[in-house]
């Protein structure tokens, strides 16, 4: 069976405070542990909230603040409110800015009966605020009243202008009992914080009959009670259940027979919800003590009695036969020597004797189903002190007993040392032991530490001592010597002391030694000696060695000698060389040592380098010499000479100093060949590298005018030759150079000599042959594509026998001529020609013939190659010049001649000159009867061509022969004409009327370009009469003068009559008819080409226009125009493809009508071409195989 708990633990084994109980005998109220359900997504934790119900006689500072309990609606008692309330630090916000005097008048406590209204106000002075406080007001700890305004709570601000006082009230209205509790009033503004509590009371009107129920529970939500001061509503809301008529039930009787744990239950099941008012309620009622059926006398409250002690526990029972059992702490007594029970009538004794501490309990008695409990106090009688400690005087390492005498055996003791409890455990050096009522304290090894005072502590009383351990006097047998050692050699110090037990410490220069892997310290008996296996320098000073607890010592000084070094290895320093570039500063730090410090010199062969020099001096230290030159030169070059001496011997070193610095600069380069816009250059290296091998080469150029050189190359070149590229041609240029090590760049090279860069030309194109005789051959070609600035200056023509590879110059001087004739030939030779173009740079490439020329003269047959406007009649005016250029060809040279519409031409009206290749023919004058068809004739032997052409002279036409005036109506006038007689060679195109008023006979022109020889003049003025005259007009322009009407006409005013004349309508309708017909055309391949031609039909007709009898559509290459009757074909960049027979048709409703025309494209287009224009492949195929037929034949 567990054992129950103490009488000062609770259930889990937390203290619990104890209350005495109050005046009446009440017992004080329980601890009520309130569980607040958390809702469903919290289930799984439960908050536990503890309330302590203090008692009435309990002051409320120690309760806290009355705002951290819950009040829903009972008033706290008058003297209550009158107590200051103060709030412990802990509840403080622990967030809350920090607090400054805002409010000048606070809220006061107040008091209030039941209905009652009463106003609450605070003010502030707002003289030094930039802005308005806020303010906000709570009741109780945390429930803001601004939600909670409403027929109960009215806030209300005000501010007076002329004080700069806020005034802020708070208004209740008509008061309940649950607006009782307290208050809180706070103000901020920005940085500034200050608030203000009070409290509220509410007095009831009269007596009245209490419902618990009604008293304590919920307030109603919403509706007329909305705004009470009741935060009921900030809890869970619960659904209420609609609950069966029952009979009513008394609240009160049933919290007075329940037990202080089921208040909570009991309140909540009923609605009560002010737990802290309930159980205030209840301490006022009386209780009503029931009579123990069981017991006529119950054990008392509480017992107390002396440790050691016997207590008497006695019942008296109303019926001695009911069966008794005694418990302590819930664990049932069973008789022993120490628990005796006894049985004197129906009193029932319980003696325990000779009482000790575990008997300190709670006892309880139960007969029957009875039961009454008491609690037992035992109390420790004080141990004393019979016999105290004693002092004690020792020396160090001897034993010391310390003795104490108590008035209990075995009793609770504490040592002390100078009021620091002694540690007495199993690692401690003092040693505690108890014998009856004899307690010891021992220190078996004493020391000087402990030396003090020492106590000893019972429960009655104390006793103390004071313990002095002292030194044994110290003796020096062998004292420490002074000592010499050379570095690396071990190093042994002794002494010799007693008494032999007395530890002691080696100091160096006055710094503690501890014992490492290198340093050995020892003790044995009364020598102590410290070793050291390999000396260093540090190991050099002063040693003492300083006994513990003794103020003498023992001292020796240690010299640690070392011969003098010069350390290089650390350097990295090849073959002990320092390479520095010229004209920077040098320091070369040596590190040295030797113990003592060496004599340093350096030597530059057998001059000594001083310390206080000026550019070249030298420096020693402790650890280290160094030679420093502040400009270093070139001359600084050579071997240096380090040399140590000390007391310990001597050493020396030798360094090699390498000046390295920018190397010479080179000579000035040579530039032995230049091209167009290239040269090619060398040089040589220089004479000094600078002491560092040449890495590369940058060259610079220029043009000779300018003062700007531009670096030509990024990348260093090895070589000594380069050709520098990318010139421009003509232009003269200067070049230099710059030598690079790894030091740096050399000053530049003097500039070459200026040289400009030319090219020859590149070689004749299209080497021909153009005519061949028995004895020469004449070649001609065409200039070089590039010149270059050098110009050209001429040509060489030269030859060489077929089998043979000597070429033979055909001409001892150049000319200028792109065509020559190689004289003196063998007949029936072959021949190869060549000709090369020559300038100042030389002579270009030659330009070779594909392959040999037979030396023979060939009969070629004669050809006309007429120019394309003479194919055409070749129209041109009288008095203008007649000049027609035609070409022919062939071998020998053909003869030509000329003839006028088949007769010969008058050579006194036609001048004819002709060449080998052309004929011309020249009119210096034309005249209208130069017009006709010429033809010429060429020929060669039996072979002879024959071309035909039409010249027609035209000349400005002459006047109409007639103008009648046919009839004059009303603002109109007819007029008609007849053709004129000469029409000036050349077609009547127009007529121009113009007509003039009699009176002033100034000319107007009334119509231009008119066709027909009839017309009628309106819009004419009334009342004028009027003349007119007509011009004629061909393609040369009008005719130079008009013929005019030989009668006048009158515009009659009023009363005009028109005579009406019968005629009958002309009809103009009329079949196609071409009045210019198409004509055959030769095109050039990528140039636009124009067919045109001419018809006359009414009504309008239509124009089609066909290739190879095939109807032109939609296609982009062709345009078609239609003018006046003039019909054009436009062909946009035709190729040899766009070849053929063109056909114009014209139809109307009359007939129709056709011209045809051969076009001939020249220039042809390649495969690859054709692809890209889009051409089907069927088509390509059909005019390669046309061209390739073409070919052949010529």
């Amino acid at each position: 069976m567990p054992e129950p708990p103490k009488k000062d633990e609770t259930a889990n084994g937390q203290p619990e405070e104890s209350v005495a109980p109050d005046s009446n005998g009440a017992p004080p109220p329980p601890v009520i542990a309130l569980e607040v359900s958390p809702p469903p997504e919290e289930a799984n934790s439960l908050k536990k909230l503890s309330i302590e119900l203090p008692n009435d006689s309990v002051p409320v500072t120690s309760m806290g603040r009355k705002d951290s309990v819950w009040s829903l609606g009972e008033s706290q008692p008058p003297e209550e409110l009158e107590k200051p309330i103060e709030n412990p630090p802990a509840e403080k916000p622990a967030e809350n800015p920090p607090t400054s005097t805002l409010l000048s008048e606070r809220p006061v406590s107040g008091t209030v009966t039941v209905g009652g209204d009463i106003t609450f106000v605070a003010k502030v002075e707002a003289k030094d605020l930039l802005r308005k406080p806020t303010i906000k007001w709570f009741k109780g700890k945390w429930m803001d009243l601004a939600s909670k305004t409403g027929k109960h709570l009215q806030l209300k601000e005000i501010f007076d202008r002329n004080t700069k006082v806020y005034t802020f009230e708070m208004h209740i209205i008509k008061a309940k009992e649950n607006y009782a509790g307290n208050y809180r009033c706070e103000v901020s503004l920005k940085d500034k914080f200050d608030s203000c509590s009070f409290d509220l009371e509410v007095k009831a009107g009269g007596s009245q009959s209490i419902d618990i129920r009604s008293a304590f529970k919920r307030s109603t939500d919403g509706q007329e009670d909305a705004g009470e001061l009741d935060f009921s509503a900030l809890l869970k809301h619960r659904e209420h259940k609609q609950q069966d008529d029952a009979p009513e039930v008394d609240v009160w009787e049933i919290l007075k027979n329940a037990r202080p744990d089921q208040y909570e239950k009991i309140a909540f099941m009923y609605g009560i919800t002010d737990l802290r008012g309930l159980l205030r309620r209840m301490k006022k009622i009386p209780k009503e003590e029931k009579k123990s059926e069981a017991f006529a006398k119950k054990l008392d409250p509480a017992y107390q009695v002396d440790k050691g002690g016997k207590i008497r526990l006695a019942v008296d029972l109303t019926d001695p036969t009911v069966d008794l059992k005694w418990y302590k702490n819930g664990v049932e007594i069973r008789p022993s020597p120490k628990y005796i029970f006894e049985h004197k009538g129906t009193e029932r004794i319980l003696v325990i004797n000779n009482c000790a501490l575990n008997d300190d309990a709670a006892y309880s008695v139960a007969a029957g189903d009875e039961k009454c409990s008491t609690e037992l106090f035992v109390k420790e009688l004080p141990v004393k002190i019979t016999k105290g400690l004693e002092p004690v005087t020792t020396t160090v390492n001897e034993r010391i007993e310390l003795m104490c005498e108590v008035t209990e055996d075995g009793a609770p003791v504490k040592w002390m040392k100078n009021g620091v409890e002694i540690p007495t455990g199993v690692r401690s050096r003092y040693r505690v032991k108890c014998e009856g009522n004899k307690h010891y304290l021992v220190i078996d090894d004493a020391s000087l530490e402990d030396t003090g005072t020492y106590s000893i502590m019972a429960s009655g009383g104390s006793s103390e001592a004071h313990v002095q351990v002292d030194l044994k006097p110290l003796k020096i047998h062998q004292d420490l010597t002074d000592t010499k050692v050379l570095l690396g050699k071990p190093l042994k110090l002794q002494c010799e002391i007693s008494p032999g037990n007395v530890p002691g410490r080696w100091y160096r220069n006055g710094q503690l030694i501890q014992e490492t892997d290198r340093i050995k310290i020892s003790h044995k008996n009364r020598v102590h000696e410290l070793s050291i296996e390999v000396s260093s320098l540090h190991d050099s000073g002063d040693y003492t060695f300083v006994p513990e607890g003794y103020s003498h010592s023992l001292s020796a000084k240690v010299n640690v000698i070392d011969p003098p070094k010069v350390h290089l290895e650390g350097l990295n320093f090849i073959d002990n060389t320092v390479t520095v570039v010229a004209g920077n500063k040098m320091r070369l730090e040596i590190p040295i040592s030797g113990e003592p410090a060496p004599k340093v010199v350096w030597m530059k062969g057998d001059r000594v380098i001083a310390e206080a020099g000026n550019r070249v001096r030298s420096e020693t230290y402790v650890d280290q010499t160094s030679l420093t030159i502040d400009i270093t030169e070139r001359e600084d070059s050579g071997n240096y000479k380090l040399v140590l001496q000390n007391e310990a011997g001597e050493a020396s070193a030798s360094i090699k100093l390498k000046v390295v610095d920018i190397p010479d600069s080179p000579e000035a380069p040579l530039v032995p060949v230049v091209g167009g816009d290239w040269c090619s250059m060398t040089w040589e290296p220089p004479k000094y590298d600078g002491g560092s091998p040449i890495l590369g080469y940058y060259i610079e150029r220029k043009k000779k005018q300018s003062s700007r050189w531009m670096r030509i190359n990024f990348d260093l070149i090895k070589e000594t030759t380069y050709e520098p590229k990318k010139m421009i041609e003509g232009v003269p240029y200067e070049v230099r150079i710059f030598a690079v090590n790894a030091i740096g760049v050399s000053k530049p090279s003097e500039p070459s000599k200026a040289f400009t860069p030319l090219a020859v030309t590149s070689e004749p194109t299209m080497l021909v042959v153009d005519d061949v005789t028995d004895t020469t051959v004449t070649v001609k070609w065409r200039p070089p594509e590039t010149i270059g600035a050098a110009g050209l200056d001429g040509y060489l023509v030269e030859y060489c026998l077929e089998g043979s590879e000597d070429w033979v110059p055909a001409n001892t001087e150049l000319i200028d001529k792109t065509r020559y004739t190689i004289t003196g030939l063998k007949p029936d030779s072959k021949v190869f020609i060549r000709v090369k173009a020559v300038n100042a740079a030389g002579a270009s490439a030659p330009r070779t013939t594909q392959h040999a020329i037979l030396v023979k003269e060939v009969i070629e047959p004669p050809k006309i190659r007429v120019p394309r406007h003479l194919k055409q009649t070749y129209t041109r005016r009288v008095g203008e010049t007649l000049n027609l250029v035609v070409p022919f060809m062939g071998k020998p040279r053909p003869k030509v001649t000329w003839l006028k519409d088949g007769q010969p031409t008058d050579p006194a009206a036609v001048s004819i000159r002709n060449t080998d290749c052309d004929s011309m023919i020249f009119i210096r004058k034309a005249e209208r009867s130069h017009s006709g068809k010429y033809q010429m004739k060429v020929q060669v032997e039996s072979h002879e061509d024959t071309a035909d052409m039409d010249i027609q002279i035209i000349d400005l036409p002459g006047p109409p022969q007639m103008v009648n005036i046919d009839d004059v109506w009303g603002e109109n006038v007819s007029l008609s004409w007849t053709a004129p007689r000469d029409n000036g060679n050349a077609a009547i195109t127009g007529y121009t009327i113009q007509k003039a008023d009699k009176k002033t006979m100034e000319w107007y022109t009334c119509l231009e370009h008119y066709h027909r020889m009839s017309i009628a003049i309106t819009e004419l003025v009334v009342g004028n009469e009027y003349y007119f005259r007509v011009f004629s007009e061909n393609m040369c322009g009008l005719s130079e003068s008009a013929t005019q009407t030989k009668k006048s006409a009158l515009i009659l005013k009023d009363d005009m009559k028109l005579k009406i004349f019968e005629f009958n309508d002309h009809d103009f309708n009329e079949a196609p008819k071409f009045t210019q017909p198409l004509i055959n055309t030769f095109g050039i391949a990528g140039y636009n080409t124009t067919l045109n031609c001419s018809v006359r039909a009414h009504p309008k007709p239509k124009v089609i226009w066909m290739k190879n009898k095939m109807v032109i559509g939609e296609d982009p290459r062709y345009r078609m125009f239609s003018n006046q009757g003039v019909c054009t074909l436009e062909i946009r960049k035709p190729s040899p493809y766009d070849g053929g027979m063109y056909t114009c048709r014209a139809s109307n409703d009359l007939g129709e009508a056709q011209v045809e025309c051969k076009l001939e494209v020249k220039g042809g287009f390649t495969f690859y071409e054709l692809m890209q224009r889009g051409v089907p492949l069927h088509l390509i195929d059909k005019y390669m195989t046309e061209t390739k037929v073409v070919e052949e034949d010529k």
